[in-house]
């Protein structure tokens, strides 16, 4: 009784015009983290200054016995063996020529740390030669592999085969 009641009332009622307006249903855009992506940036460059001045302090005390590779100590040595067979594919590279050495290190410290957070376990370093260097000397190779072999987050490194940057450049495997 109420519906038949209600038409009778609504009867000569009409519908009202739609309103002259744009409606945006789109989702709003995630919030850009800004204060953490500065605080990220702060830690960085805060590490890589640490490690900067560790590496000028340490710079002729400590060489490498294996310039070529490295692995981390208690770790089996078939790591370095598939790490130079391409066992791991390379997932993302840095270029680091025309940089200078403390550029350089503060750039593989922020690549590094984005890999880590990307979940990237696998990448290539390419330092040069050093054969535009001064005395032709290649100071970034020693300066970036000096620098990897002190992270805690690096396994191992391999110098690549000479088709993927030979001894200007280093495959490095990352924690998970």
């Amino acid at each position: 009784m109420k519906d038949k009641e209600f038409r009778e009332a609504v009867r000569d009622v009409s519908p009202i015009a739609p309103p002259n307006r744009i409606q945006h249903r789109g989702t709003k855009p995630a919030p850009i983290p800004t204060k953490r992506h500065e605080d990220e940036r702060a830690v960085l460059e805060e590490l890589a200054r640490l490690t900067l001045d560790r590496d000028r302090e340490a710079f002729d005390d400590a060489e490498l016995e294996d310039d070529a590779s490295y692995l981390r100590p208690g770790l089996p040595r078939d790591i370095l063996r598939k790490l130079r067979r391409t066992h791991w594919v390379v997932q993302d590279h840095l270029d680091l020529h025309g940089l200078t050495g403390d550029e350089a290190a503060l750039e593989t410290s922020r690549f590094i740390a984005s890999c880590l957070q990307r979940g990237i376990r696998c990448v290539r370093i390419v330092h040069g030669k050093g054969l535009r260097s001064p005395g032709r000397e290649p100071v970034l190779k020693r300066r970036i592999r000096k620098l990897l072999a002190r992270r805690d987050d690096v396994i191992a490194f391999v110098e690549p085969r000479s088709t993927q940057g030979g001894s200007g450049a280093v495959v490095v495997l990352l924690t998970g």
